[in-house]
């Protein structure tokens, strides 16, 4: 009796057909949104460390060799200079005030708000969330005119008030707040309703303690939106030591002597801030985005 033993190539079957070597599709897909991570991640980077390598160089190596950031060594004398010489403190106090101030009362007043447009029924609600929404497509140079004449009739200009006030209605604060509070179930808030809880009560012991991602997101958006405003507080703000820091940092560029070690060390200082909250709240900013459904 004969054995006939068949033996196949790797990878090939034993009717002659070749196995098609399958694609880990995740797998792929996670690399490629590593790679296109990673290089946004260095566009970005790429601005900070030229921003903070220039501000440790002086003048002079940065004018006889402007492309290479490592020569003529590496010194703080430019973050001492500007401190001393600009009143960097004022500009850091007068941002710091008014950001918390307008984060402030932007929760308060859109929340309740967002709040009244999710839950109560009154006659024109509808053209209330129509005007809203299209608060959201009107770009802000629009109102510089409309708003400098309001508030030069209101005796307010060259204070703080004129920088907060108008950042206390900004529609996609209340978007964000509407949007979350139509997601809480209405059971909860009808449950309120009937143990006899007021609207006041459902809104202040109901809603927003459910409501921090909401509140974190508006309160960090509108902390970096007023930190870096430009355009209003320049116009606004008349005097160097009541100017914020983006206004500061626009006036230390002189086109006859451009400092540029001391500009980017100002710079540096300017937007440190900035980092440090984003670093700390990026978890909330992730869970409001996702719990309220920005794009």
């Amino acid at each position: 009796m004969t054995t006939t033993i068949i033996t196949t190539a790797p990878g090939r079957s034993a009717g002659g057909t070749t196995k098609a070597a399958g694609v880990d599709g995740p797998r792929l897909f996670n690399r490629l949104c590593a790679t296109c991570l990673t290089l946004f991640a260095l566009i970005w980077l790429v601005p900070f460390f030229w921003a903070l390598a220039t501000s440790l160089r002086s003048d002079g190596s940065i004018t006889q060799h402007p492309t290479s950031p490592f020569a003529g060594g590496w010194s703080f004398h430019a973050y001492s200079y500007a401190w001393d010489h600009y009143p960097i403190g004022w500009w850091y106090l007068n941002s710091l005030v008014i950001s918390l101030l307008a984060v402030v009362f932007t929760v308060g007043f859109c929340s309740m708000a967002g709040f009244a447009l999710a839950f109560l029924r009154f006659r024109g609600r509808g053209v209330i969330i129509a005007l809203v929404t299209a608060g959201l497509m009107l770009p802000t140079e629009a109102l510089v005119l409309p708003q400098f004449i309001e508030y030069r009739s209101l005796h307010l200009l060259g204070t703080y008030w004129a920088l907060v006030l108008p950042s206390i209605a900004a529609p996609v604060s209340v978007f964000v707040f509407h949007a979350f509070f139509r997601g809480i179930p209405t059971p909860l808030i009808e449950a309120a309703r009937i143990d006899g809880a007021s609207w006041w009560r459902v809104y202040a012991s109901v809603c927003m303690p459910i409501s921090r991602p909401a509140a974190a997101t508006v309160a960090i958006l509108t902390f970096i939106n007023s930190w870096n405003a430009f355009l209003w507080p320049l116009l606004v703000l008349n005097q160097t030591k009541s100017q914020t820091i983006p206004v500061g940092l626009a006036s230390l560029v002189n086109n006859s002597n451009i400092q540029y070690a001391e500009v980017m060390a100002s710079s540096v200082l300017g937007f440190l801030p900035l980092i440090a909250v984003f670093l700390v709240f990026q978890r909330q900013i992730t869970q409001g985005i996702a719990t309220t459904g920005i794009r």
